[in-house]
């Protein structure tokens, strides 16, 4: 079985693969890492609760853009799994061209997507949108072009620094508003929140559709912990939850 984990600034996504089926998924809070002993624990019991003996776990493919998480992260699969973990890093084979000016800054999560991506629609134009911590818009070309991509801040960074700069605005539950107009200050903050949010990304789209794929669309998918909320919207064309540990089970075939 093939253990993997996208260690983001929020959270850590995990999944454990059987062949190519994924058989489990998890998330922890990135901050609750602590020790080598701590994570450990966590990993070997969320395993045993989904039926799955640590000892089953042969590989361990990461992608990480918490620096300060690597070592421990590294120590735990070795003390606790017995297994050298591989890390989606620059110098690994990715399948992919990177045409970025520097392609070492490219965070190891986005070229999981991108490879998440490419195998699940090859010979595609493709563009991500990864909303998570930040929301991120990648374009690949059919020819395997990572071109680069926008960055912009999530919905609870956004709703966060509203509440954090503001004397009267308060945290609100992101959701998906009753109206475009608010009637109170917390149904306003979130209509602002939330269809800003997708204004952006549907201008950022239109806008790499024009820019790079005028001549042959490309597909929209979706990932990230909010995509849910705007999957009837019709700004993609289809929903991958787990599309950074498809990335990330690929990635370490391609390094056997």
């Amino acid at each position: 079985m093939l253990l993997c984990l996208d260690v983001g600034n929020s959270h850590i996504l995990g999944g454990v693969f059987k062949d190519d089926q994924l058989l489990m998924r998890f998330r922890y809070a990135t901050y609750l890492v602590g020790t080598s002993d701590q994570f450990g624990i966590f990993l070997i019991n969320i395993l045993k609760a989904n039926g799955i003996n640590e000892k089953e776990v042969h590989a361990a493919s990461v992608c990480s853009v918490v620096p300060s998480c690597d070592y421990t992260i590294r120590h735990t699969l070795l003390r606790y799994f017995q297994i050298e973990c591989f890390m989606l890093q620059a110098g690994v084979k990715t399948g992919l061209n990177v045409k970025t000016k520097n392609p070492n800054e490219v965070g190891a999560d986005l070229i999981a997507n991108a490879i998440g991506a490419v195998e699940a629609f090859p010979n595609r134009n493709i563009i991500t949108v990864d909303m998570g911590t930040a929301t991120t818009v990648d374009a690949i070309t059919k020819t395997r072009d990572y071109l680069g991509c926008a960055i912009m801040p999530g919905l609870r960074l956004c709703m966060e620094s509203l509440r954090s700069n503001t004397a009267k605005l308060m945290t609100v539950e992101i959701e998906t508003p009753v109206s475009y107009i608010g009637k109170t200050t917390r149904e306003a903050i979130q209509s602002g929140l939330f269809y800003g949010h997708l204004g952006s990304i549907k201008e950022i789209i239109a806008g790499y559709q024009q820019e790079f794929f005028a001549d042959d669309p490309a597909v929209v998918i979706a990932t990230g912990g909010f995509s849910q909320l705007y999957k009837d919207k019709g700004v993609f064309d289809c929903l991958i939850p787990d599309l950074v540990l498809q990335g990330l089970k690929r990635a370490i075939i391609l390094n056997s």
